[in-house]
């Protein structure tokens, strides 16, 4: 995949100056995205939301996210290129380093990009760091992925698609979000917990078998009993159930071919 998006470099200090036009771009998809988040994102996420305490006027230096998340999980950000390879991914993930790409979108895209960027890394994916067992089941996935074949790789990948990015919780309040690539979507966020998609208990062999499309609304979504599941998960041989999987193959997709 090629991208129109180039990251920006930190000066000597660290420090990223965004234009105006990038500030207001994080000002209105922060603004937009914030109203949507009572009674759909779970509250693990909302208590990191509320302790990295995300300015909403600019976009944020990653010093300012790290101070929080190392003192919370021991995890820092680490800035990437729009895209990075795969070895690259899973070695920051083993370090508790999280790649967050310095660009934000353009005002015409909006609505949907494919590349992720710092909007989408920092206010999709950072305040789950923050919860413990999110964090080292992030971890435990980047020491994986790092020993891993190619083709062992792409199964893997399923399974942080259908956790990380695209995970459902149940929670005493009643079922909630916790994947950042649905909490960095207004339009996923209102369909993921709505009655268009199919819901599954979380089964990790499942997640494995589920084929993916990242340029559509999710046909399925995986469902855990509680975050503690990713924690056992964690503790579990990952790389048995991925063998597991490729012995048994894909299910069939439940979306039409590009």
């Amino acid at each position: 995949m090629t991208t129109q998006y180039q990251a920006h470099q930190p000066d000597a200090r660290g420090h990223i100056a965004y234009s105006e036009v990038e500030n207001a771009t994080w000002q209105a998809l922060i603004r937009r995205q914030l109203e949507l988040l009572p009674g759909h994102a779970c509250q693990a996420y909302l208590d990191g939301l509320e302790r990295l305490a995300l300015p909403r006027e600019r976009i944020p230096q990653l010093a300012e996210v790290d101070r929080v998340l190392e003192a919370a999980t021991g995890w820092r950000t680490a800035p990437v290129p729009a895209l990075i390879p795969f070895d690259t991914f899973f070695e920051l993930l083993a370090d508790r380093r999280f790649p967050v790409a310095t660009f934000i979108r353009t005002p015409e895209e909006m609505d949907y990009l494919q590349e992720p960027d710092i909007f989408h890394e920092l206010f999709g994916h950072c305040p789950m760091l923050t919860h413990p067992g999110f964090a080292d089941f992030t971890a435990t996935y980047g020491r994986l992925g790092l020993a891993a074949s190619p083709a062992e790789r792409v199964y893997l990948a399923r399974l942080y698609w259908m956790t990380v990015e695209f995970g459902l919780v149940e929670t005493p309040q009643g079922r909630r979000i916790y994947g950042g690539g649905i909490l960095s979507s207004p339009r996923e966020t209102r369909y993921a917990l709505s009655e268009a998609p199919e819901h599954h208990p979380f089964d990790a062999l499942d997640a494995l078998r589920t084929p993916y499309r990242i340029d559509i609304l999710q046909p399925l979504y995986y469902v855990l009993d509680s975050l503690e599941s990713l924690q056992e998960l964690a503790r579990r041989d990952i790389m048995a159930l991925v063998h597991q999987a490729m012995a048994l193959g894909l299910y069939p997709p439940r979306f039409p071919p590009k």
